[in-house]
């Protein structure tokens, strides 16, 4: 039983460090769709950051330097987007999957200019990953200690955005008017809102916290920049997002289910030695996730409905009643 807990442990363990990513694009494309706009620009942001990351610590030798500039060339992404959008007038999810493609080639391109190579920038830019964290006593514990303890500092910062960007949407002023600029950006505009502004200011944060999301991949999971570092991942983290109604707080727990999928994938590598189906596999085990999300919502809301009518019927019932009592009298 004991090597089962530490097993199960170790197992849940993993799928919170393969869902980090995940809730990092998860949690800013909540922000965007809590505005009434879908981040799909996620892979973008996080190839950017995740690149320019390793570039910047190569130049500085310092890890929080890389960082910085990872997240500020993140932002200078989303940004462009949103000026091609707003002031261009070009289509914002059109230009996000442009952005997208692009981005996937060049940032290879970039690698290939900078360091002269298209695999991966381990020879040439060599440094710690950023450190896990390991909590006094709680490791010590079995099973909790293997879930809890061990996670990487993004990790953490993960978390700390999840809770931030809650508060942020549901008890200031700017998250108050990202919601009113999402359910009716004409009314905002009335009262003195630049739903314009909103979105660019909504996607500019999604863009700072998907950045993170990237060097977690190329600082935290590894130390070097390899093709395709993100794999689709920042798509997945827009499903999160979705699953979880664009709510900071649940998108993290909607994350670490799809990253449930990463981690069975893991797992079933010694069992199944098809390379193609392992590489499909996360996003099968993804599409089977959302549709049990997808059906259990529509459920709820069908059984809500039902319990409304009887209320409604109920009450105009009464209503019948004390109509014909009155009549009486």
């Amino acid at each position: 039983m004991t090597d089962f807990l530490n097993w199960l442990g170790s197992f849940i363990g993993a799928t919170i460090r393969m869902a980090t990513p995940l809730m990092f694009v998860a949690i800013g494309s909540c922000v965007t769709q809590q505005g009434g706009i879908l981040n799909m620009a996620g892979e973008a942001m996080m190839l950017a950051s995740s690149l320019f990351g390793i570039v910047f610590i190569g130049v500085t030798g310092k890890i929080w330097v890389g960082i910085l500039c990872g997240a500020l060339v993140s932002v200078l992404v989303t940004l462009f987007i949103c000026f091609a959008a707003f002031v261009m007038k070009v289509d914002m999810y059109l230009m996000s999957i442009s952005m997208n493609m692009a981005l996937l080639g060049g940032v290879i391109f970039g690698m290939w200019l900078i360091y002269g190579v298209k695999s991966h920038t381990a020879p040439f830019v060599i440094f710690d990953p950023v450190a896990n964290v390991r909590i006094p006593l709680i490791d010590k514990i079995p099973f909790i200690g293997e879930i809890l303890s061990g996670h990487n500092i993004f990790t953490w910062i993960a978390v700390f955005f999840g809770l931030f960007t809650q508060f942020l949407l549901f008890k200031t002023k700017f998250g108050l008017r990202v919601r009113a600029v999402g359910q009716n950006p004409q009314a905002a505009e009335s009262v003195g809102i630049n739903p314009r502004k909103i979105y660019t200011l909504a996607f500019a944060y999604a863009g700072l916290v998907s950045s993170f999301g990237g060097m977690y991949l190329s600082m935290g999971y590894q130390n070097f920049f390899i093709k395709n570092i993100t794999a689709n991942r920042g798509f997945i983290g827009l499903a999160a997002a979705t699953a979880a109604d664009a709510k900071p707080g649940l998108s993290i727990i909607m994350s670490i289910l799809f990253g449930l999928a990463y981690a069975i994938t893991n797992s079933l590598k010694v069992y199944i030695m098809e390379q193609q189906l392992l590489a499909a596999l996360p996003y099968l085990l993804t599409t089977v996730l959302i549709l049990v999300l997808s059906y259990w919502r529509y459920t709820k809301a069908q059984r809500l409905l039902r319990e409304n009518r009887k209320k409604l019927a109920e009450m105009r019932a009464q209503q019948l009643a004390e109509e014909a009592a009155a009549e009486k009298a």
